[in-house]
């Protein structure tokens, strides 16, 4: 167990999140600003990108680059650091570090090293493009960005399919219209909402059936960061709420994979727990032991 007392005084320094604009510079708070002048060092993904946002600002800071290729060396000289009393603040080229993004690995390590962590609010492209879209937002599922293998992402757009919630996606612009091409085979008449360029002069929501929105694609190349939103599931269709797999038995949905999909038992037993949302151990001992 752990508690955390965010503004307690303590002889170690303190980690800011920090949100950064997602297109509108204007997007920034007062907060954010003084937050970053006043740490000891700004932990950026391109630090290049991070120092056109201080220019902006009219401040300078020390910057240090922190991302997937060099986190691993980085948690280590951070922490001794934090541990020294010195403040660190995290953001991200645009929006909440940590949202898919290796941000996520120094928050586990600062909790670990009994660091605070503090968060401050800020832009988020997926709850934009959420609350935009006009689909249900009392529950959602936030994915990212889905895998670039194909057996893989095509596993993965068939299981998100089954919820309800409603499902939002990252996706290249590059790729927007292979994705959407893919959950037409398995959403059929459901509502797929794209918006892109969040808070941008070219922000664009695009609403429609899979069917239709593939068509305006042929006719309108897309530029910028996308989001894909999948409308949920509808109860009655679900079977009253049910995934696909509701009836069958641990060992039958693990041998659904295996045979449909040509799945490893490992990973036949994985992606079930994945689907349930339990323990690989209970699935291992439903299929082996019990």
């Amino acid at each position: 167990m752990h508690v955390q007392n965010s503004y307690q005084k303590s002889e170690k320094g303190v980690l800011y999140i920090v949100p950064t604009p997602i297109g509108n510079l204007d997007d920034m708070t007062f907060r954010a600003i003084d937050t970053l002048k006043q740490v000891d060092t700004i932990l950026a993904e391109d630090t290049r990108h991070t120092q056109k946002l201080l220019q902006h600002f009219k401040f300078s800071n020390t910057l240090l680059s922190f991302h997937e290729h060099n986190k691993e060396g980085r948690v280590l000289q951070i922490m001794e650091n934090l541990k020294e009393g010195q403040n660190f603040a995290l953001v991200s080229d645009a929006g909440m570090p940590a949202i898919s993004d290796p941000g996520y690995d120094l928050v586990r390590a600062s909790i670990e090293a009994d660091v605070s962590v503090i968060v401050l609010p800020g832009a988020t492209a997926a709850i934009c493009a959420l609350v935009g879209s006009g689909l249900p937002t009392d529950e959602f599922l936030f994915y990212g960005f889905l895998p670039r293998k194909n057996q893989e992402k095509k596993r993965e757009v068939e299981r998100l399919s089954g919820y309800q919630a409603t499902v939002i996606l990252y996706e290249s612009p590059f790729r927007v219209k292979d994705t959407v091409q893919l959950i037409s085979k398995y959403v059929e008449s459901r509502t797929i909402v794209i918006a892109r360029e969040m808070t941008k002069i070219y922000e664009q929501y695009v609403r429609g059936t899979c069917e239709e929105i593939i068509a305006w694609l042929d006719k309108h190349p897309l530029k910028g960061e996308c989001c894909i939103l999948i409308e949920g599931i509808d109860e009655e269709v679900s079977d009253s709420g049910k995934q696909w797999w509701h009836e069958l038995t641990l060992v039958e949905h693990v041998k659904h994979y295996e045979t449909t999909k040509e799945m490893s038992n490992k990973m036949a037993m994985k992606q079930v727990a994945k689907d349930r949302n339990i323990s690989k151990r209970t699935v291992y001992q439903a299929v082996h032991i019990q």
